[in-house]
């Protein structure tokens, strides 16, 4: 399942496709049972959803689901007992879906759904009951960690925490169920960015929070500081790498700072760091995490990167968004009892082995 603690409500896939290679039978369930729309649950506990639910034409509660990178998908709401360990959980709300689109369908395709980790009252976090959670993503092997509860790790480093921002009143842009820290600066190697602080908080629509996003892939930052960090990011690359300068293309619709890059060369070149300035916590974005090669494409004989930050403004969001890949050999701390988000420098790997997780 995608882990995703940007959105609420988890869900399976329940139909057969041609691109989908696991699905769950809800047919081959005793314990499965579908949500009517008359109940409660139907009516009033999807009112954090992005879109209510409604109702099908079989008097089921009906559920569409919408992401950041405009896939959808809908089915229906319904109850099953979940295992987790050695405790079960019946009365787990969860959906069955059997129609969508998506944006990515051979990356979708090795899922068998979604786990929404959200801090909305559907999300998988919230009916489990769990204080918190942590995750380490991987780089380029699948040796990632899911942990629910509390846990000392004696081999972690102290983690760096950042505070939860909470917004009591509702306000039309700003999802209040969404993990929204506090970023209050942007660094290219040792130089801050010259941006005014009204560029990173939200505004009085709610509008310009900073969501800590596993379910996006890269990060994606408002047009004022997505322009600023563009600029100093390109100034200090210069006769380091070779701009694309090609004005048409844009990777995956936000992300227009490319790169030329000679196929002969073994590795990247040295890059400057870009880090994300939280308030207590910094995120330091180095390395191959800062460039990612555009798959199949090819330029003469250079392949194609773009830099792993893209402008919000051009997706239609909001918002500042933290994705996976910045996350990757982070352990990220979620905890809901201290509504706080904790990092640290980890390699997942190393994660895993002393988990107990691999060989």
């Amino acid at each position: 399942m995608v882990l995703d603690t940007g959105s609420e409500l988890s869900w399976l896939h329940c139909k057969k496709a041609p691109n989908i290679s696991s699905i769950f039978n809800p047919l081959l369930s005793s314990s499965y049972s579908p949500i009517p729309c008359s109940s409660p649950l139907c009516t009033t506990r999807t009112r954090t959803l992005l879109v209510p639910a409604s109702c099908d034409p079989n008097k089921l509660c009906h559920a569409t689901v919408s992401y950041a990178d405009a896939s959808s998908i809908e089915g229906n709401l319904a109850s099953e007992t979940l295992y987790l360990g050695n405790s079960s959980r019946p009365g787990t709300i969860f959906a069955c879906m059997d129609s969508g689109f998506s944006s990515n369908s051979e990356e979708d395709s090795k899922t068998t759904g979604l786990m929404g980790l959200n801090r909305g009252s559907l999300s998988f976090i919230t009916q489990m009951g769990f204080p918190q959670f942590s995750y380490c993503i991987s780089g380029s092997d699948s040796s990632g960690v899911l942990l629910f509860g509390q846990e000392s790790l004696t081999w972690l480093q102290p983690l760096n925490y950042t505070p939860l921002v909470q917004i009591s009143d509702p306000l039309p842009y700003f999802d209040r169920v969404a993990y929204t820290v506090q970023l209050e600066g942007i660094k290219v190697s040792g130089k801050i960015l010259p941006l005014p602080k009204s560029v990173l908080v939200p505004d009085h629509t709610g509008a310009g929070q900073t969501m800590v996003d596993s379910g996006t892939q890269f990060t994606f930052l408002l047009g004022p500081a997505y322009t600023a960090l563009k600029n100093e990011f390109i100034q200090q690359t210069k006769g380091i790498l070779n701009l694309l300068e090609d004005t048409n293309f844009v990777f995956q619709g936000a992300m227009d700072l490319c790169y030329r890059v000679p196929s002969s060369r073994p590795s990247l070149p040295q890059l400057p760091a870009v880090t994300l300035m939280f308030q207590g916590a910094d995120m330091v974005v180095s390395g191959e995490r800062l460039m990612y090669r555009v798959p199949g494409m090819m330029r003469g004989g250079d392949w194609v990167y773009c830099f792993t930050f893209g402008n919000s403004d051009l997706l239609g969001i909001e918002a500042f968004l933290i994705g996976h890949h910045h996350q990757q050999n982070l352990w990220m701390e979620f905890d809901l009892a201290k509504s706080r988000v904790g990092l640290a420098e980890v390699r997942c790997d190393l994660a895993s082995q002393r988990l107990g997780l691999v060989d």
